[in-house]
């Protein structure tokens, strides 16, 4: 049976990042506890100066900056280009990771899974959509003062978990937001 739940910015549990070096609030995730269990996990972490990334062994990340100039990232040694806001970035949790902050303090979002586990789709949308989606859990984050979902008014970081989906889930979204797509392997 497919089963709704609105997870409002108001009530996320912030936790500190593996390195130590800053906090992270945690949207929503499949399973586990702390930092480890888990198939797949959405976050929203505050950024407030240069400097190393924590590591997720056996994991896939995608980081977006929703608040902020920006950064560059150094994943593996490598420089990449610039981050700027709803401009997602893809990187394995094990890599080396290191930002350099644009101009000053930034927010990002994060998706972290197993691609193990899961596969995923994640896409970032402006204005009126309407789409259709087959994966078992489908959710929607807004970075909008207002998004309308699903017959649900989402606030600016709230987020839409549909679980449980085994059909053709027929989605209408007005609004920027994020829309993550994840069905489990096997």
């Amino acid at each position: 049976m497919t089963a709704v739940k609105v997870w409002r910015a108001t009530e996320y549990v912030r936790m500190p990042w593996k390195n130590g070096g800053g906090s992270t609030e945690e949207i929503a995730r499949d399973a586990g506890e702390g930092l480890e269990g888990f198939g797949w996990r959405l976050s929203i972490a505050d950024i407030g100066e240069s400097g190393g990334f924590s590591t997720f062994a056996g994991y896939q990340r995608v980081i977006t900056v929703i608040k902020g100039a920006g950064m560059v990232l150094t994943v593996d040694g490598e420089e990449q280009r610039g981050l700027l806001p709803l401009q997602p970035f893809a990187f394995k949790g094990d890599s080396q990771v290191s930002c350099r902050l644009i101009t000053g303090p930034i927010r990002d979002f994060n998706l972290i899974y197993s691609p193990q586990r899961y596969h995923a789709r994640l896409q970032w949308v402006d204005g009126v959509q309407r789409f259709f989606s087959t994966a078992q859990t489908v959710l929607v984050f807004s970075v909008a003062d207002e998004v309308k979902v699903m017959d649900h008014i989402l606030g600016q970081h709230d987020c839409l978990q549909v679980d449980g989906n085994n059909g053709l889930l027929d989605i209408a979204i007005a609004g920027r937001s994020c829309i993550i797509e994840l069905t489990a392997r096997g």
